[in-house]
């Protein structure tokens, strides 16, 4: 028995992340960590004996290439280790929200209608202001295309702010931020989906679709081997890369086919793990450590606790580390890296009729548009009676929450990276930093706004 104890205890403590460092547990953590891998990348790009360095490795080129007489095979296409980073592992980003969004609507914060018509509506609101905007500074100029850039916010900064600032801010409100996050992830897929591919391929989309019919049926039919939904992932993902969807967005529609439920039931697990605990008894010895016959007992125990808990919950945890703490830091090292020529360059709020004003109409965007976007659309559905304010919250405390909605930063960059490709390779990239420094101006910018606010509006608890 005491074996038995020690052994639940060991596995529990690393199911539920305990068996680690405590500081990665940290909510905040993980924002950080991204903040410092801005400032790592900044100095790369910028430091005359690293930048030259920094650019030639991320225009390095990936490929597995077959040749013969009169064949030659590349894949994939244009891959360099900058696209490696933006189309491969931000995949399993996307994937990691799409099973965090899945999880919420079947029975998270965005489950029950009532209660995820505030969030919602709020996030709808977050995102229309921000691009309008971004629209009334850059409409018919070059940088137009771009008004997606200040649509998203950061959940994993804002949490983390959050976090820090402990019970100043009510409990609803965090679940309010939290859901609004959540569905503004959403909404930001949605944007990549639709503005921001490339032009469709039609027949390959076909054959996706089909292969996701197929996914479908083997969820329906009770599937949970995890390999039926491993290979499908990886045809979606290649399917989509080249059929001109961003090959993220395969990251999120796979999760949405992730079964939910767990292979065993409760009652199952009781059993088992009774008629297992009885056979540790039965082959008891003096030693502290498990002989053979209890490490089989063991093993059997561990597997059908991990059969009680669904693919998607198992998946959702596997990969959070490896998402917070290495995906995000690497993709903000290679897309963070802003060279900055001259001061001139910081002066990002800069306008002309031709290329419009990007770093304006971003930082106005997210600074501005985000908290009253979604306090303007929270005000409209709680008159409309379509929703209701979080309890113990009050309107200036909304407000200054609404404001840490104001950190783009991941998304934001992201859809700058895919922004003005229409245009000339030196545009192009000439706007893109742009985007990028504005970014990172009005994140922290609305973090420090937020933060002081929410210190203002609250009277902390004993």
């Amino acid at each position: 028995m005491r074996i038995f104890q020690h052994y639940t205890r060991v596995r529990y403590q690393h199911a539920v992340g305990l068996g680690g460092t405590r500081l990665m547990a940290k909510p905040w953590i993980s924002g950080v960590l991204l903040m410092f891998s801005v400032v790592v990348a900044m100095l790369l790009a910028n430091l005359p004996f690293t930048k030259e360095a920094y650019h030639s490795f991320l225009e390095t080129t990936l490929a597995i290439s077959i040749k013969s007489h009169n064949f030659e095979w590349v894949f994939p296409k244009e891959m360099t280790v900058e696209k490696f980073i933006n189309d491969i592992l931000m995949v399993v980003f996307f994937f990691c929200v799409g099973l965090e969004i899945k999880r919420e609507i079947v029975c998270g914060e965005l489950s029950n209608v009532k209660k995820a018509m505030l969030p919602v509506i709020a996030a709808v609101g977050g995102m229309l202001v921000p691009a309008l905007i971004y629209t009334c500074f850059n409409a018919g100029t070059a940088a137009g295309s771009g008004w997606g850039i200040p649509t998203a916010t950061d959940i994993a900064f804002a949490i983390g702010i959050m976090s820090m600032l402990g019970n100043r801010v009510p409990v609803s409100l965090k679940i309010f931020l939290t859901a609004l996050a959540i569905a503004d992830d959403l909404g930001a897929i949605l944007v990549v989906a639709f503005f921001y591919g490339g032009a469709i391929d039609f027949h390959l989309l076909i054959v996706s679709a089909l292969i996701l019919l197929f996914v479908f049926l083997l969820n329906q039919a009770g599937v949970k081997r995890m390999i039926y939904y491993l290979i499908p992932a990886i045809a979606i993902w290649m399917l989509f890369y080249y059929a001109g969807i961003h090959a993220t967005m395969s990251g999120v529609v796979m999760a949405m086919m992730i079964p939910m439920k767990a292979r065993y039931s409760r009652s199952y697990y009781d059993r088992k793990t009774t008629y297992y605990r009885n056979m540790i008894d039965k082959f008891h010895d003096d030693s502290d450590s498990p002989n053979h016959d209890q490490q089989i007992c063991l093993r059997s125990i561990s597997n059908v606790a991990r059969g009680t808990v669904g693919m998607s919950y198992r998946l959702e945890h596997a990969l959070t580390p490896w998402v917070n703490f290495v995906i995000m830091p690497i993709f903000a090292i290679a897309n963070a890296g802003v060279e900055i020529p001259g001061l001139s360059y910081l002066n990002f709020f800069q306008y002309s009729p031709e290329i419009g004003s990007v770093g304006l109409g971003i930082y106005l965007g997210l600074l501005l548009g985000k908290p009253v976007g979604i306090t303007l659309a929270s005000w409209i559905a709680i008159k409309l009676k379509v929703g209701e304010m979080p309890n113990g919250a009050s309107w200036k405390m909304l407000f200054a929450v609404a404001c840490l909605g104001g950190i783009g930063f991941t998304m934001s960059i992201f859809v700058d990276t895919l922004s003005f490709g229409e245009l000339a390779p030196e545009m192009t990239m000439h706007l893109r930093n742009l985007g990028k420094i504005a970014i990172l101006a009005a994140s922290i910018s609305a973090g420090i706004l937020g933060s002081v606010l929410i210190t203002a509006f609250s009277k902390k608890k004993k």
